[in-house]
């Protein structure tokens, strides 16, 4: 029970959302999507909680069988036995609960709207004759969910969908900042950035976590043991989303090792451009990847694992999943010990770039944007900028003792080699800790990072 109140600490702009969406009179149609696990059922949960509210699981039986299970559901919410022996399609169906609830404002969800959809593909073009001629007169408040990103974009926020133009509200629901991962382990920051860097930010993954444990125990006992849910996740859901899983597994594998740009990857998968193109495109809109381009190219990006427990699975789990099945757990843990601090690093720079984004570590402009500048041999791992050309320069280090005189010296120099117009122009160098630092840059350390994650779980 506390990881559950835990798990809304974050979560109150989408209920306040909802909560302000319901107050309205007025008839409602929310979306809302997001990655299995994120905590989307546990968010609608919470909304319909000491409301009247309808909740239905969707599934991959048919669409008789699925209305059959709404005939019981609106029977339980209306107490009229007549439901249960109604012979109608969808639509009758709720004409005959709207002809009987009236004007009464009441939630109707539909958890997994995508399997219905897979189903019967012209489900919804039933719910949108639903909503224009029966629910714009009434207040229900209807909500479909769903955890296939790509399906709830492409079938129902996409334009050419049936319902294009009807909803009334969408959230997608993503994992928590880092702050928030505090909660499920301690309050110090660098086991909290090779937690994030493990188990990544869902909600689930987090929750399965044991604090009073080591990072190595977890590592061992949670993700590197056969029968655990952390072991096969994954791929299942890897399964749940694509028809060819292998091929997926496969070029988040290579995209894990390093092969990261689109040349790199279709000479280590053997595939022909055109299908990779197709593969990469979608793992993108599916949210499993991204495509970073570096500030002022058009091209020559690289890709990058989305999701940092993904990450951590397919570079350490799944090429060691023979040894693994075998229970050979210490063995495969001592062959990946010493790439682990590496690892942190990288993913280290990322979480910081997202907290700045996120106004969570403040920097000296506003509106700005971030990216990363590579050119050459030349690599900056953070440059904010906004329209007034003022500009952040930002150097990451996963160390302790850092000679922060040192690194500000090479990273102006190195933003030499940026070709923008400057108007104002700062440094900030951030690590571990400090041996030395410069007066002429901003210097963050974990211990500033603490106090700043500290203030923001009191608000």
């Amino acid at each position: 029970m506390i990881i559950m109140l835990q798990q809304f600490i974050n979560r109150k702009y989408e209920l306040n959302f909802l909560n302000n969406k319901y107050t309205e009179n007025k008839p409602q149609l929310i979306i809302i999507y997001g990655r299995r696990r994120a905590g989307k059922t546990e968010l609608i949960k919470e909304f319909i909680n000491k409301k009247k509210a309808l909740y239905h699981l969707c599934t991959e039986d048919s669409l008789l069988e699925n209305v059959n299970y709404l005939k019981l559901e609106f029977y339980n919410i209306t107490g009229k036995s007549y439901f249960l022996n109604l012979d109608v399609d969808l639509f009758t169906l709720f004409k005959y609960f709207i002809d009987e609830i009236k004007n009464e404002k009441i939630i109707i969800v539909f958890d997994e709207i995508p399997y219905l959809i897979s189903i019967s593909r012209g489900v919804l073009s039933v719910f949108q004759k639903i909503y224009d001629e029966l629910i714009t007169n009434s207040n229900l408040f209807i909500i479909f969910s769903g955890s296939s990103i790509s399906m709830m974009e492409n079938e129902i926020l996409n334009f050419k969908s049936p319902l294009y133009g009807r909803r009334t509200g969408s959230i997608e629901i993503t994992g928590f900042d880092i702050n928030l991962i505090s909660y499920f382990y301690n309050n110090n920051f660098e086991d909290i950035v090779k937690i994030n860097s493990i188990f990544g930010n869902i909600p689930f993954y987090l929750s399965l976590i044991d604090k009073n444990k080591s990072i190595e125990w977890n590592i061992k006992n949670k993700i590197f043991t056969k029968g655990e849910i952390l072991y096969e996740e994954p791929r299942i859901l890897l399964k749940e989303e694509f028809r060819e899983p292998r091929v997926y597994e496969l070029i988040l594998k290579k995209i894990s090792e390093g092969h990261n740009t689109y040349g790199d990857l279709q000479n280590s998968l053997h595939i022909d451009s055109g299908n990779i193109s197709k593969y990469l495109e979608t793992l993108i809109s599916s949210r499993f990847i991204r495509y970073i381009i570096p500030l002022n190219q058009k091209r020559r990006g690289i890709y990058e694992v989305n999701d940092y427990f993904l990450n951590f699975y397919y570079k350490f789990v799944y090429p060691n999943i023979s040894d693994l099945e075998i229970g050979n757990i210490d063995a495969v843990y001592n062959r990946i010990d010493g790439n682990l601090n590496t690892f942190y690093g990288h993913t280290f720079e990322r979480l910081v770039l997202n907290m700045i984004s996120k106004h969570i570590i403040p920097v000296p402009i506003k509106n700005f944007h971030i990216n990363k500048f590579w050119h050459k041999d030349v690599e900056i791992d953070g440059v904010a900028i906004n329209d007034e050309n003022d500009v952040v320069f930002i150097e990451i280090k996963f160390s302790s003792d850092v000679d922060g005189i040192k690194i500000f010296r090479d990273l102006k120099y190195k933003s030499m080699n940026v070709k923008i117009k400057r108007n104002g122009e700062f440094f900030m160098v951030i690590a571990k800790s400090f041996k030395t630092k410069s007066d002429e840059c901003i210097n963050i350390d974990f211990d500033d990072i603490e106090k700043i994650i500290k203030r923001l779980n009191k608000s």
